[in-house]
């Protein structure tokens, strides 16, 4: 099947892309949004792929779901368009880096720049009806990205896997861990930030082991 996917990320899961279920999930999606309003756009779908190609990939952020309001998902887990308004979880994130780093909360809530220097940061769904969360779960998406992860543990070496919260830390039977950083903690939601995902200092530790092992730190 054809999937408009980075070149490198087309190689490695061309497998995938041939199984029956992705064909289903595919005829899914395409009817999803054939038929009501779906989120992100359909050319934003791969974006974490497309912005952060295979070989680049140093730290992985996974997520849920995408937003399902107007104006926020835009193919990058935890990332809203520029101009929109920071959702609650993104804010504890940029808190977190403010009080791990220094760095002031920026302007714009985009991570973009971060999918740009090597953070794979996916959604475990990558679609999702507007207004209606966890909508396009169990439909193909998480077969799929369970198939993401563990090609990554299994292909690369010294990797930061970020697992926040409950949903996030089950993908950790995926990870080999012998070869790479797992940091999990509570997720940034204001419902368990205050459980351990505030001082977490995950930032600071993944650029840390970056650097022990050759790789550049990340700007976050």
């Amino acid at each position: 099947m054809h999937v408009k996917i980075e070149e490198n990320w087309k190689k490695q899961l061309s497998a995938e892309f041939e199984k029956p279920y992705f064909g289903t999930l595919v005829s899914f999606v395409k009817d999803a949004y054939a038929e009501s309003t779906v989120y992100p756009a359909g050319n934003e779908i791969f974006n974490a792929f497309n912005f952060c190609h295979f070989d680049q990939v140093k730290v992985v952020i996974i997520g849920q779901d995408p937003y399902h309001g107007a104006q926020q998902a835009h193919g990058l887990c935890f990332s809203v368009r520029e101009g929109t308004a920071f959702p609650p979880s993104l804010k504890n994130i940029f808190k977190e880096i403010q009080d791990d780093l220094g760095k002031p909360v920026p302007a714009h809530g985009s991570l973009e720049r971060w999918a740009r220097q090597g953070c794979l940061l996916l959604n475990a769904t990558l679609t999702v009806e507007a207004h209606q969360p966890g909508s396009h779960q169990k439909k193909g998406w998480e077969h799929f990205t369970d198939a993401v992860i563990q090609k990554v543990s299994e292909q690369r070496e010294h990797l930061v896997f970020m697992l926040w919260g409950a949903y996030a830390q089950k993908k950790s039977v995926l990870i080999d861990e012998t070869k790479h950083l797992i940091l999990a903690s509570a997720h940034p939601s204001p419902f368990a930030a205050h459980k351990g995902f505030l001082g977490n200092r995950h930032f600071s530790k993944a650029n840390q082991y970056l650097l022990n092992h050759g790789k550049e730190a990340v700007d976050w």
